[in-house]
């Protein structure tokens, strides 16, 4: 799990664009892993883990829009509390605050560019590039066909490229 923690954590704020609802997503997908499959092979828990992770993103995104479908007058734009302390850390390595700058605004427009994906494209997207699967891994865990991950990679990779113009994916 430590090996696949951080970057599974980052898949699902991703996905989520709060970093609490990530932490809860990735927290219940150890806890089913650990209580449904703890059984299981260990070189089977890799795959197995992603699946559910996936699962957990999907069912978060239907809540959310039945949530934002039937109670959208309880909805707030208080972003207080969203501030990553990492992020938010002095730098060591010195540097200067217009390369901090340039640095994030680079990642804010990376991380609002893949979450504007569609849920398909974002998964398939997130399997190749940040999981470094291959076709047939990702349709695996995408529980779709190798022709289907090719068609969504392809209409990620398209769409990132438009939005991001100059910047190198």
């Amino acid at each position: 799990m430590a090996s696949v923690e951080r970057r599974a954590y980052r898949k699902a704020e991703i996905a989520t664009g709060n970093l609490d609802d990530a932490m809860d997503i990735l927290q219940d997908a150890m806890y089913k892993l650990a209580q449904k499959y703890a059984g299981n092979p260990a070189n089977e828990w890799g795959p197995l883990f992603h699946t559910i992770l996936q699962s957990r993103i999907m069912d978060y995104h239907r809540r959310k829009t039945v949530r934002n479908k039937y109670f959208s007058w309880f909805s707030s734009d208080d972003k207080e509390g969203d501030l990553d302390p990492i992020q938010s850390a002095v730098d060591l390595t010195g540097k200067s605050p217009e390369e901090e700058m340039t640095q994030d605004a680079s990642m804010e427009i990376l991380d609002g560019s893949i979450r504007q994906l569609p849920a398909r494209q974002q998964q398939a997207f997130m399997f190749r590039a940040f999981e470094g699967l291959d076709v047939a891994e990702t349709a695996k865990m995408m529980k779709c066909s190798e022709g289907s991950v090719k068609t969504h990679y392809s209409r990620a990779l398209s769409k990132l490229r438009v939005k991001l113009g100059d910047y190198k994916i």
